[in-house]
């Protein structure tokens, strides 16, 4: 098995910014109520026309010209979205045709908020075992198409956006461990109910608000503290390590309280952390891509480091990844 690691980062941000004072002339929320909270101050919006392939797009050709890759060498491309543009054809195909990687094998990968992590596991088997010279691994959502903007609850937490990562063999470093978990028990703490074979669209469906997520934040941030700690520790000890040996850790961006938690909980040094909640909100699948992109482009990661991706969300699914940059 080859040593597989990113040779190549890219993301891309809606131009559009809503912040929270913005979000308390249309629903009964504050400013403070939501910083308080969540650690939240603003997000980006995508717009009206544009769709998660428009941003994922973006985001991948940065990534190839980083890796100064061709288009026409991408051999596999999975992105990992919960708003697809639509059921099919898979998003990953739309990419395709755009980017014109007509050699490039496609699909989708529904994980959620861990869906970057989920995706970059499955690049890194077919990469390893040489059924792939490469992949770009994309983590991609308009989750304003799906926010119920009358839930002040909800509607406080998400923002849009995109990240890719090319993933491809290298020499030195590379991802070292990798950990997934599961438990579909939960999944009712955070869903979409409407538009599936369950819940077809309907007036009724669309009447009982059913296109909109649902979510049961209590019970969710007291699950994701003590599963996100768990699911570093395993991947670090897998890797022989543990988090002394951590130089940048990259934890999904759903809420400043879960994440500074399950930093505590892991004896986990706070300066060590890379955050961009505050900015952006949480972008499901893209938070965690973007977050390492910008971390890497600031100099929070160097060559060398260690590097921890930590990932939690719907489903219920969890992971985590230990990368030698």
């Amino acid at each position: 098995m080859k040593a597989v690691g990113i040779i190549g980062l890219g993301k891309y941000l809606p131009k559009r910014i809503l912040t929270n004072q913005d979000l308390e002339k249309t629903v009964d929320t504050s400013d403070e109520w939501i910083v308080t909270r969540t650690g939240i101050r603003q997000r980006r919006l995508a717009a009206t026309k544009e769709a998660t392939s428009d941003m994922a797009i973006r985001a991948a050709i940065g990534a190839l010209k980083d890796a100064k890759i061709k288009t026409e060498a991408v051999e596999l491309i999975i992105t990992a979205t919960t708003t697809p543009d639509m059921q099919f054809p898979s998003t990953a195909c739309i990419i395709q045709s755009a980017l014109g990687a007509r050699r490039a094998a496609c699909f989708d990968v529904s994980a959620a908020c861990a869906g970057f992590v989920y995706a970059l596991v499955i690049a890194q088997q077919f990469v390893s075992r040489g059924v792939y010279r490469n992949a770009l691994v994309i983590g991609a959502e308009k989750l304003s198409s799906i926010v119920d903007w009358q839930d002040r609850n909800t509607c406080v937490l998400f923002g849009d956006g995109a990240g890719a990562a090319l993933v491809a063999p290298v020499k030195r470093g590379g991802i070292i461990s990798t950990y997934l978990g599961s438990d579909g028990s939960g999944g009712d703490l955070l869903l979409l109910p409407g538009g599936g074979s369950r819940h077809p669209a309907t007036h009724q469906t669309i009447d009982k608000r059913l296109h909109y997520v649902k979510m049961q934040g209590n019970e969710l941030f007291k699950l994701a503290v003590k599963i996100m700690a768990d699911a570093a520790h395993k991947a670090l000890k897998q890797a022989g390590l543990s988090c002394k040996d951590v130089d940048c850790f990259i934890p999904h961006q759903a809420n400043l309280r879960i994440i500074l938690a399950a930093a505590k909980r892991l004896g986990l040094d706070t300066k060590k952390i890379y955050m961009n909640i505050e900015k952006y909100g949480n972008m499901s699948s893209a938070s965690t891509i973007i977050a390492l992109c910008e971390a890497v482009k600031c100099g929070r990661i160097k060559k060398g480091d260690i590097v921890v991706l930590d990932v939690f969300g719907a489903g219920l699914v969890w992971g985590a990844c230990v990368i030698k940059w």
